[in-house]
């Protein structure tokens, strides 16, 4: 990890004071963005510019707009979809620069999938996701070593839905464990209970006991 990026100059930590200006370094004379009034202003003001930069850039820059983004955004998107999607497009993509037009997790799924010549761009680095923020890489670590002490952990499959942060997901592909999708989770869960007697799932319960019911149903009815 390491090569997600903001548009400027430093990030800003969630809970803290964000500072009163905060300005993206000029590439000309008079061309620079004031983050206290864009928001503040129509949306399609800066269409021209944007559009100018991506021409500007060329192929040097692959978009990515989730499913979610407002029209305003997914316009200007090479590539529209799923997190999942999107992250295996960009990464078959030439382009230098891959921004995602998404959330956290996103930009983390592009950038394990980028090849070594790519960075991945999130233009707002607090855009986060509450199912991905319902459990942290700590939280995560505590229950394993909780359940260490009580029950043989070589006997526990972790799964974790593709929301989750990258640590969560390589700390699932350290226990032996698989990162599943909506589309896969019913087989997914199968593959898990056929491997290990129990299955620790994260971040989100009812994600654990649908695929679970669907499983179930599928090939024990």
């Amino acid at each position: 990890m390491g090569h997600l990026v903001s548009i400027s100059g430093s990030s800003t930590i969630i809970g803290a004071e964000p500072p009163a200006t905060v300005r993206a370094p000029e590439i000309e004379p008079g061309v620079g963005c004031n983050f206290d009034s864009y928001l503040l202003i129509p949306d399609n003001t800066l269409d021209d510019r944007i559009a100018a930069a991506k021409d500007r850039l060329g192929e040097d820059v692959v978009i990515l707009g989730h499913h979610y983004q407002r029209d305003e955004v997914i316009k200007f998107a090479d590539f529209r979809g799923d997190s999942l999607k999107l992250s295996f497009q960009a990464s078959e993509a030439y382009s230098r620069y891959i921004v995602f037009c998404g959330v956290h997790f996103m930009a983390e799924g592009a950038d394990i999938l980028r090849r070594q010549h790519q960075i991945v761009v999130l233009p707002d680095l607090n855009a986060g996701c509450s199912m991905a923020d319902m459990a942290d890489i700590g939280q995560v670590e505590a229950c394993w070593n909780e359940l260490a002490s009580v029950v043989d952990t070589r006997m526990i499959v972790p799964v974790s839905y593709m929301n989750s942060t990258a640590a969560i997901k390589a700390f699932t592909g350290e226990h032996r464990g698989s990162i599943c999708t909506s589309s896969n989770s019913a087989a997914v869960m199968k593959w898990a209970f056929e491997t290990s007697e129990r299955v620790l799932f994260f971040p989100m319960n009812i994600l654990a006991v649908t695929p679970a019911i669907a499983w179930a149903f599928r090939w024990n009815k």
